[in-house]
């Protein structure tokens, strides 16, 4: 089976990447930008015929989501057009596709977790284009699987973690929101996860996958500082018209990943499970510099 790897230099692909070398029965075309303008339509044809593709596991992405509030055009060409033209692509090839999307599918006025079946209703540019590509991924590829995560970080790229361990270094306090609620998810995570449904087979459909538990990004960041034993940084809780950002941000966007967990036997890790492990990581990373 040829497997596309698009985004692969990013947190999700970089964590695929990684463990590429598990599954010697799959061969892996790992792209980024460099290697594949996934904008290019006539590149991505050209590109999923030439190379047989079989599948695609879609991890790139516009992830700037206050830019995207004055980059529209560019947000929608990536998160919306792209991956369609992916979709298009492996469909001629009667194959299948995987696109990561967001939990900011959902405004979050929600109270219980989000179902799949739960109606989106985005409330941000990021939002409203990655549920534009959920819709057009299944319009044009028939065995496409949705999987919605939210709270993305790993060792790999700029994310929550690395800069709250790093403000946790430089200052002596630190104000974080606590009143937006979701579950942090750790890529290495999510693509282990990915591989498990590859190799059980792709069933069509709109799931859901983040770490087990919920957390306001208050609760995550003092987690991250205890856990790499950041002592002397103050943090204290904000509201969110404290910290106005161009986006709006979900108060409230837990999932709920039953689905994804009966379909194909996945066991997921609580969050500060696998946080303590990327933070161990991390720290192993500092002290080989």
């Amino acid at each position: 089976m040829n497997i596309l790897i698009t985004g692969c230099n990013g947190q999700l692909g970089s964590e695929i990447r990684k463990i590429e070398g598990m599954y010697p029965q799959y061969t892996f075309f790992n792209t980024d930008v460099a290697e594949l303008d996934i904008t290019d339509q006539q590149a991505v044809d050209d590109f999923v015929a030439g190379n047989l593709i079989d599948g695609i596991v879609n991890c790139a992405a516009y992830t700037a989501v206050d830019r995207a509030e004055s980059d529209k055009e560019l947000c929608t060409t990536l998160n919306t057009l792209a991956p369609a033209y992916l979709a298009n692509a492996v469909e001629k090839r009667g194959g299948w596709m995987v696109q990561i999307s967001t939990d900011y599918v959902f405004n979050g006025c929600h109270h219980l977790p989000y179902r799949e079946d739960d109606t989106p209703s985005p409330d941000s540019v990021y939002g409203s284009t990655k549920l534009a590509a959920e819709l057009g991924v299944q319009k044009f590829c028939r065995r496409s699987m949705i999987i919605r995560t939210a709270w993305l970080y790993s060792i790999y790229g700029n994310n929550f973690v690395k800069t709250m361990l790093r403000l946790g270094s430089e200052r002596d306090q630190l104000g974080v929101v606590a009143d937006q609620i979701g579950t942090p998810t750790y890529a290495r995570d999510l693509a282990a996860a990915i591989m498990t449904i590859i190799g059980k087979g792709i069933v069509p459909g709109v799931y859901h996958y983040t770490n087990e538990g919920v957390a306001s990004w208050y609760d995550f960041t003092k987690a991250i500082h205890r856990l790499a034993g950041i002592t002397r940084c103050h943090v204290r809780p904000l509201h969110t018209d404290e910290y106005p950002t161009p986006a709006h941000r979900p108060p409230y966007s837990v999932l709920d990943k039953t689905k994804i967990k009966t379909t194909f036997g996945i066991e997921v890790p609580h969050w500060e499970e696998s946080l303590a492990d990327c933070i161990c990581l991390l720290c192993e990373q500092t002290l080989d510099l």
